[in-house]
C-alpha cells in the first residue's frame, strides 16, 4: 500500500496542493478515501492575516466524482486555526483546501464544476437524469441553485453593440438581449424592453460607439438617451422584411390583375322553365300537405260548396280558404319562409360571386373582405351562402392564378435567381398591371441600394415612393423618414444585427429546455455563461 499511495495522490489530487492520502477503503458500492491537509498555515477569511496556530481539527466528508461506477466519499481532516489579528472579529477559522473544498460545501470542487457544466448544458430535469446516469443522484432544483450561484462572467464594454428583443412569454412579456457584434458573444440580458432600462444600461458604459438595432421606438429612444455619442444603425434585414410586408399588401390590393380576363363564353340556349315547376322537393311533408289541401278546396268548390261551408268542413279559417281558392296552382301558395327574403347580404353577393370566380374559395376570407366594405352581420351567413350557392359552381377553366404571396416573392427575388417559369408568370402579371410594374421598380431600386450600401440615395427613393399610387409603399416610406439617420446608416455601414438574431433563436431553444420557466435570473445566467 505504501507504494500505491503516491500513485493515488497523483491520480486523485494531482492538481491539489498540500494534500496527503492516508488510506483508501473500497467496498461494493463506495470508495472511501481518508486524507488530510498538510499546509503549515492558513489565511483568515475575515482579515486575510496568516496564522499557523492550530486550535482544533475535525472531519469533513465531501463527495467526489464517482470512479468505476462507485460512489467516492472523502474523509478529509482539516484544522481550525486561531486568528493572529487581535482586532479581527473571527477568533478561529477553518482552513479550506484550494481546488478541493469551500465553506459549507458537501461536494468537492471538481464534482461541483461537473454538475454545473451538466446543468448549464441540459437544464434541470435532463441534467438530473444525466447526473444519475454517471452515479451522482441530485435533484433538478439543486442543479439550478448551483447555476444561480455562479458569478457573472467578466465582460468588457463592447465597441459595437447589438440590441434586440426576445419573448419571455410570447405576446405578453418581452426582454432585451445585448450582444457584442465584434466578438459575437452576449453581453447582458435585460428583463424588459423599456427605453428607460436600456438608457440606464448604456449610460453606465460610455465606450459604445455603434448600436445595431431594429426600428422599434423604445430602442431608438433608449439608445438616444443612454448613448448620444453612438451611431445608431438600423438593421438591413428588418428593413427588407418591412418592405416585403408593404409589397405584399400592394400586390393583394391589385389581386384582380393576377388573373387574366376570362373570355366571355357563349351562353347556351336554355329551355324555358315550366310554370308549374315547384321549388319544393317531391315528398316534402309541408309541400304535400299544401298540395292536398289545394286540391280538396278546389274539388269542393267545383261540387258547389260555399267557401264558408268548406271552412267548416275542413276546420280552416275563411281567409285561408279564400287564399287557396284564389291560387290556380299550389305553387302560388309557396310564400313566407319558403321564398328568398331580402337580406343584408344581397348587396354583397355580386362581389362574392366575382371573388369566387377569381379563385378565392375561403368563406372566412370572403367575410373579412366584405366586412371591410361595411357588411354588418357575422360569418355564418357568408358561410351558408358559399355552401349553398357557390360550392356547386364550376371554377373558370384555365391555369390557377398565382397567389399574392407568390407574386411578392417573385418581386423580392433577384431577376437572375428566378426560375424561368416564375419569370414568365411575373412578366405576364406586370404587363397586366402598371401599378405592380411600378412597385417592382421601387423594390429593385431599394434592393440595389441595400446590397451596394448606397444609403445616400435613400431620400430620393423615399420621394419617388411617396409619389407612387401605392398606399402601403407610401406608408413604408413615411416610416423610414421618422428614423432617417439610423436607416441611412443601416444602408451605408457594414454592421447588422444578424448575430443578435442568432442569439434570440438560441434563447428560444433554452426556453424549451425550461430555463425560462425557472425565472429571468436563471435564463440570464444560462445565456451569459454557456454561449
Amino acid at each position: 500500500m505504501n507504494n500505491v499511495r503516491p500513485q493515488l495522490e497523483e491520480l486523485l489530487f494531482g492538481a491539489v496542493e498540500n494534500m496527503s492520502v492516508e488510506s483508501v477503503d473500497v467496498t461494493d458500492a463506495v470508495v472511501r478515501v481518508e486524507a488530510r491537509s498538510t499546509a503549515r498555515r492558513a489565511a483568515c477569511p475575515g482579515c486575510g492575516c496568516w496564522s499557523s496556530r492550530i486550535h482544533a481539527s475535525y472531519l469533513r466528508f465531501p463527495r467526489d466524482l464517482p470512479t468505476s461506477g462507485k460512489l467516492v466519499v472523502m474523509s478529509l481532516r482539516v484544522r481550525r486555526f486561531v486568528c493572529a489579528e487581535g482586532s479581527c472579529p473571527r477568533k478561529t477559522f477553518a482552513e479550506q483546501v484550494p481546488g478541493l473544498t469551500r465553506r459549507f460545501a458537501r461536494r468537492t470542487e471538481r464534482l461541483r464544476s461537473t454538475l454545473v457544466s451538466v446543468g448549464l448544458a441540459l437544464a434541470g430535469r435532463a441534467s438530473a437524469r444525466m447526473s444519475d446516469a454517471f452515479g451522482v443522484r441530485v435533484s433538478r432544483n439543486t442543479l439550478l441553485r448551483l447555476i444561480t450561484s455562479l458569478p457573472d462572467p467578466p465582460t468588457a464594454t463592447p465597441r459595437v453593440l447589438g440590441v434586440d428583443e426576445y419573448a419571455q412569454r410570447k405576446g405578453r412579456i418581452y426582454g432585451t438581449v445585448l450582444v457584442d457584434v465584434e466578438t459575437r458573444r452576449p453581453v447582458d440580458l435585460l428583463p424588459d424592453r423599456e427605453a428607460d432600462t436600456l438608457a440606464a444600461w448604456l449610460s453606465e458604459r460610455p465606450g459604445i460607439e455603434i448600436i445595431c438595432r431594429d426600428r422599434a421606438l423604445f430602442y431608438a429612444e433608449g439608445a438616444t438617451r443612454g448613448a448620444p455619442q453612438a451611431l445608431q444603425v438600423a438593421d438591413r434585414w428588418h428593413l427588407w422584411h418591412n418592405l416585403g410586408e408593404a409589397a405584399e399588401k400592394c400586390v393583394y390590393r391589385h389581386r384582380a390583375c393576377l388573373r387574366p380576363a376570362p373570355e366571355s363564353p357563349q351562353e347556351p340556349t336554355q329551355a324555358p322553365e315550366s310554370p308549374t315547376a315547384s321549388p319544393w322537393p317531391t315528398g316534402h311533408r309541408f309541400a304535400e300537405r299544401t298540395r292536398a289541401k289545394h286540391a280538396t278546396v278546389h274539388a269542393l268548390l267545383a261540387a258547389g260548396h260555399s267557401k264558408r261551408s268548406i271552412a267548416r268542413q275542413l276546420g280552416m279559417g275563411l281567409n285561408t280558404v279564400l287564399r287557396f281558392s284564389r291560387a290556380t296552382e299550389p305553387e302560388q301558395l309557396f310564400t313566407g319562409q319558403w321564398q328568398s327574403r331580402p337580406t343584408k347580404l344581397d348587396v354583397y353577393k355580386p362581389y362574392l360571386d366575382q371573388r369566387w370566380q377569381e379563385g378565392c374559395t375561403n368563406a372566412w376570407k370572403l367575410w373579412e373582405e366584405i366586412k371591410a366594405q361595411g357588411y354588418p352581420d357575422g360569418y355564418g351567413n357568408v358561410r351558408a351562402y358559399v355552401s349553398r350557392n357557390l360550392r356547386g359552381k364550376p371554377q373558370p377553366v384555365g391555369p390557377r392564378p398565382p397567389s399574392a404571396r407568390a407574386v411578392t416573392r417573385w418581386i423580392l427575388t433577384h431577376p437572375d435567381a428566378l426560375a424561368e417559369s416564375d419569370r414568365l408568370q411575373l412578366k405576364a402579371v406586370l404587363a397586366n398591371c402598371p401599378e405592380l410594374d411600378a412597385l417592382t421598380e421601387h423594390v429593385r431600386s431599394f434592393a440595389h441600394m441595400l446590397t451596394q450600401l448606397q444609403g445616400h440615395q435613400l431620400p430620393a427613393w423615399i420621394e419617388a415612393a411617396a409619389a407612387a399610387d401605392l398606399p402601403s409603399l407610401q406608408r413604408f416610406a413615411r416610416h423610414l423618414e421618422r428614423d432617417l439617420d439610423a436607416v441611412t446608416a443601416g444602408l451605408s455601414q457594414p454592421w447588422n444585427s444578424g448575430v443578435v438574431e442568432g442569439h434570440v433563436n438560441r434563447i428560444k431553444m433554452l426556453k424549451r429546455q425550461m430555463f425560462g420557466r425557472a425565472g429571468f435570473e436563471l435564463l440570464r445566467k444560462r445565456v451569459l455563461l454557456y454561449s
